[in-house]
């Protein structure tokens, strides 16, 4: 369900799919495209952190729990994305200061570095339900 709480802050619940992803995609999408001031922030960079996230908390939470969240938010500077799940425990290390690669080899294990890497600002909160991941990103033409 998609709810629109004021002009520049949207909520979606997702489901524990691979559905998800695209969803979560498109509601970016759809919310950096209704935003008016032109310093909206890269929509591109925007789907493909949101992608990361949503996929990690597929992997990462029991299909049986309640829907993942989505919730964005257009900011003066920009936007930030969180993406709510029912798991307490922390992602991964999303430290800016985090010097160690992801194995070359391996499958898996590059979305954080991405995450850390785009985004201007990002970590996590424990919330009452589990936790939030979240990043933001700046608006074009801002530093």
């Amino acid at each position: 369900m998609l709810e629109a709480s004021g002009p520049a802050y949207w909520r979606l619940a997702l489901p524990h799919s691979a559905a998800a992803v695209p969803l979560a995609r498109a509601l970016v999408r759809k919310a950096l495209a209704d935003l008016d001031a032109p310093a909206s922030a890269d929509t591109d960079t925007a789907e493909l952190l949101t992608a990361e996230l949503v996929a990690n908390a597929v992997k990462h939470t029991d299909p049986g729990d309640p829907p993942i969240e989505l919730v964005v938010e257009l900011l003066e500077t920009g936007c930030q994305v969180e993406v709510h799940d029912r798991d307490p425990a922390p992602p991964g290390d999303l430290s800016p200061a985090h010097t160690t690669p992801p194995d070359p080899w391996q499958e898996h294990g590059r979305g954080l570095l991405l995450i850390r890497t785009l985004s201007a600002a990002c970590g996590h909160r424990r919330t009452p339900q589990g936790k939030a991941v979240w990043f933001t990103l700046p608006g074009l033409g801002t530093t």
